[in-house]
């Protein structure tokens, strides 16, 4: 019998040895997400997977490079698969994998990968958080953690290494912003090892299932550890920052000054926000919102008894009424506002989350030059709780009035809420444990801080305008952020358009600035994420009527965990259109 190429092919295609776009994608997705665990090889860990228990992260150029060109790869199988050929389910997986990937491969094309460090995070400070962010049950996971301790000096100088590059190229941060930053690499080298943060792991009970000999061991190589291999690598790294970096700082402040900068923000732009909106158009955003949030201070300060809102922030800013006299006293205040919002949460949401989260305060090498609080995810699979950790230095600048809302953010019904949730939910591996979209993830924490309203967190003026000055603080990264690095402001511009437009207080201020400068973009997120959610919320109000119900909404809001702006947009509109029965747009 005589076969044609036609009629093999059609054969071809209806064999059943010949894989569906179903079965490719879902080999794509196995091959994706293992090579996101081999890349990642100390957060595998934390996820149970231990295949990598004896690595750390590359840093090289060459890694960065592997990594990109892989991405590549996969991003040409991904789209070889034809989309409208998948589930519902996997349309959005191919659709938030295309963008993902598509952007691994963009932001290598910059000299901007080159700078490894901000003043909000570094590679010396994510490897001093290792004690925090592993296992410590059995043997072998100290048995781990001791080998990863002495791989540090390899790690330490591939981000030197790519890191003196960057100076050679012009890609360093203002000197304006790097006032703090020597303390953040200092201030891990302990002489008493004994209070090093690497030695956390062995200040704690004995694992019963290590015998007291054993433990003395461990313990014994672990003070060694510290003295003759991690310490001796930050000192390293303390010199070059101090004869190679820091004389090298640049003196512009906007990441457009460098070479292919304005290309790279536009970027950041893009990436951060998962929308098209241009800077100029974001910068408008930031001052509309910023007027609009301005007004309703007014009228808060007015029903405080002052004659404008500048009297109140003086107030607020200097009363030491509102100040913490000792860390203890501050913690103490952030733990009972995190339990008041616990007991609140069944009347906002329909699923909670399992996973519990606990208070601490920010380490202190990193205290002085960082933001006011932030979270730090757990862990199911490990048995980590999440974090809530609270700045409890200068506590002249840390008031209580921001308490409500900057628990809502970091705790519940913000970040730890939203992510905890997102852990243990029925979606694809990789969208579970690696997707965080800031526009998503950190719109949702501010738009948990305007949930203190139905929470009544804001019972007293000074709360309530602690609750708008965070809402001005986000509305200004929008035209901070734009400004520094699209309309060529200085930090000077910057800092006192924070100080006329919000109730922070100078450190903060100061520290915020600081982020924007040396983190182009990421601070736009928040606000663009936090009026897309609140925009669906009107929409579904509106379409919905009496049969609006507001936990089921935001149910469906954190319902597929951290996804583009787009994604969620089309998310809502299916949701609205099976809660009501209406067909078509709903926009």
């Amino acid at each position: 019998m005589r076969f044609t190429l036609a009629f093999a092919a059609a054969l071809a295609s209806t064999s059943p040895l010949a894989a569906a776009p179903s079965d490719d994608f879902a080999k794509l997705l196995d091959d994706h997400y293992a090579w996101l665990l081999r890349n990642a090889p100390t957060y595998a860990t934390t996820l149970g997977v231990r295949d990598y228990d004896d690595k750390v992260q590359d840093y090289s150029l060459a890694a960065q490079d592997r990594y990109a060109s892989e991405a590549a790869a996969f991003l040409k199988r991904l789209q070889a698969i034809p989309a409208d050929q998948l589930t519902d389910t996997d349309r959005t997986n191919h659709a938030i994998l295309t963008r993902m990937l598509g952007e691994t491969v963009e932001a290598n094309r910059y000299p901007q990968r080159t700078m490894l460090f901000t003043t909000y995070y570094g590679w010396h400070q994510g490897f001093a958080s290792l004690a925090d962010d592993l296992p410590f049950q059995t043997r072998a996971d100290y048995e781990s953690y001791l080998t990863r301790l002495g791989l540090y000096p390899k790690l330490n100088d591939q981000a030197l290494a790519v890191t003196a590059q960057a100076v050679k190229g012009g890609y360093v941060l203002p000197c304006s912003v790097l006032g703090n930053y020597e303390r953040t690499i200092a201030g891990v080298i302990a002489q008493d090892v004994t209070k090093s943060r690497f030695y956390g792991p062995f200040a704690r009970t004995r694992p019963s299932a290590i015998s007291e000999s054993d433990w003395a061991a461990l313990q014994a190589r672990g003070r060694a550890a510290i003295t003759d291999v991690v310490n001796p690598a930050y000192a390293k790294h303390l010199d070059f920052y101090r004869t190679q970096y820091l004389p090298k700082c640049a003196k512009a402040d906007s990441v457009s000054a460098q070479k292919g900068g304005k290309d790279y923000y536009a970027f950041r732009v893009r990436a951060e926000t998962t929308t098209d909106l241009t800077p100029e158009q974001i910068h408008d955003i930031g001052l509309k919102e910023s007027a609009r949030i301005r007004a309703e201070m007014e009228k808060v300060a007015k029903e405080a008894g002052f004659a404008s809102r500048e009297a109140f922030i003086a107030d607020l800013r200097t009363n030491p009424a509102y100040y913490a006299k000792t860390p203890e006293e501050l913690l103490e205040k952030a733990a009972a506002e995190a339990k008041k919002i616990d007991g609140k949460m069944p009347t906002l949401f329909g699923r909670l989350p399992r996973l519990p989260y606990g208070i601490r305060p920010i380490p202190a090498e990193i205290a002085e030059g960082t933001t006011t609080a932030f979270y730090g995810q757990g862990s199911p699979e490990s048995g980590l709780a999440g974090t809530y950790y609270v700045n409890t230095s200068k506590l002249d600048q840390r008031p209580f009035w921001e308490l409500p809302a900057l628990t809502a953010h970091e705790s519940v019904p913000g970040h730890h809420h939203q992510i905890a949730l997102q852990q243990e939910m029925e979606l694809a591996p990789f969208r579970r444990n690696f997707t965080q979209f800031t526009a998503f993830t950190e719109g949702w924490g501010l738009y948990a801080e305007s949930l203190g309203e139905e929470m009544g967190l804001y019972d007293t003026p000074a709360k309530k305008m602690g609750q708008l000055s965070y809402q001005a603080w986000r509305a200004a990264r929008l035209v901070v952020d734009t400004g520094i690095h699209a309309k060529g402001w200085d930090k000077a511009k910057a800092v006192a358009f924070m100080k006329d437009n919000t109730a922070l207080t100078e450190a903060n201020i100061d520290a915020e600035v600081n982020r924007y400068i040396s983190w182009p973009g990421q601070a736009l997120g928040y606000k663009v994420g936090e009026l897309k959610i609140r925009e669906l919320r009107a929409r579904a109000e509106r379409v919905l009527g009496a049969q609006f119900d507001l936990k089921r909404f935001h149910d469906a809001v954190l319902a597929n965990g951290s996804v583009p702006l787009s994604v969620l947009e089309a998310e809502i509109d299916r949701w609205i259109a099976a809660y009501s029965g209406v067909s078509g747009p709903v926009s």
